[in-house]
């Protein structure tokens, strides 16, 4: 089960790009990285279904009222990414987003949810309808919530 307390001791992401932002993001106190061009990202500490160890990689988000929408795109791969996987399995994850770090429940948006959320995010970044086109799968849209 994953908490806010696990996005400083997680192991980081495999790509080394995303390593170093999430690095430089927590090293700041959120006031580094959470903020490009107009584009917000926030920091996800999820359990390893497998290992049950904590991993950590930044992801960019939008909001609908309290919730936190994150995009488990992975590029348009046919595969869905580690981390959401890994919520599947668990939904307890660490938050960080800005200067703000709770613990929050995930959960996959319902078919109407998505509907609305999914423009949204694709105004916020726009290479996710390119994502979609890619795959065949559809790309699931998760909304976490904080706990605390």
């Amino acid at each position: 089960m994953a908490v806010a307390d696990d996005l400083d001791r997680a192991t980081d992401s495999t790509w080394d790009w995303v390593a170093e932002h999430t690095r430089t993001y927590l090293a700041s106190g959120g006031t580094e990285g959470h903020e490009s061009n107009g584009v917000h990202t926030l920091v996800l500490a999820t359990t390893g279904r497998r290992s049950g160890q904590a991993r950590r990689t930044c992801l960019i988000y939008g909001t609908s009222g309290d919730d936190f929408v994150v995009v488990a795109s992975k590029g348009g791969a046919d595969q869905h990414p580690a981390w959401f996987k890994n919520l599947e399995e668990d939904p307890s994850a660490g938050v960080q987003a800005g200067t703000r770090r709770f613990t929050a429940r995930a959960r996959v948006a319902s078919p109407a949810e998505r509907e609305a959320l999914w423009p949204q995010m694709a105004r916020i970044f726009p290479l996710y309808e390119e994502y979609a086109r890619k795959t065949e799968r559809v790309i699931p849209i998760v909304l976490l919530t904080p706990q605390d």
